[in-house]
């Protein structure tokens, strides 16, 4: 049986790790944040436009509009993005326009960092509007981080039974 202090040693080692993968997880992934935008109709605009908004990234990203009948076009002189900063001082709101759009075509918002790609899609017909979004992480070493964090876990945590037989 397991002394009182060989439980309390090996408890402590245990968080030890815990805590360790955790700062891995921190340093792989470094300070960011990625959230999905949402593209809406602004009906208060003089001519059709598009609205593409995500409430946090960090850092800040880069926007892309593109059109599903229109392939390839450039749309930087039609659309107007600003960031603000959020009241944490850390993230910041994305606020993407695109104006000028036609009815009956696919519009899609891209937002991307070096850490995450986000796409909100929007359908805008005579009758209905169809919207879509999904998001992508890009970061490969906070992925392997990640994963390298949860085999040490795995494998460490549950021997601490056995080790503090002995």
């Amino acid at each position: 049986m397991a002394s009182l202090g060989q439980i309390i040693f090996w408890s402590i080692i245990s968080i030890i790790i815990i805590l360790a993968g955790a700062i891995v997880l921190i340093i792989g992934f470094g300070i960011s944040a990625f959230s999905m935008p949402e593209v809406n109709v602004d009906y208060n605009a003089s001519s059709e436009s598009l609205r593409c908004e995500a409430p946090r990234w960090f850092p800040q990203p880069t926007v892309i509009w593109a059109s599903q009948i229109d392939q390839g076009a450039n749309f930087s002189e039609f659309s107007n993005t600003s960031f603000e900063l959020n009241s944490e001082n850390v993230t910041m709101k994305v606020v993407s326009m695109l104006y000028n759009v036609t009815i009956n075509n696919t519009y899609s918002c891209m937002i991307e960092n070096d850490i995450a790609k986000a796409t909100g899609d929007i359908k805008v017909t005579d009758s209905e509007i169809k919207r879509r979004s999904h998001l992508q992480l890009l970061h490969s070493k906070a992925s392997v981080c990640a994963s390298s964090f949860f085999v040490i876990s795995w494998v460490l945590l549950p021997l601490s039974p056995y080790l503090m037989l002995k």
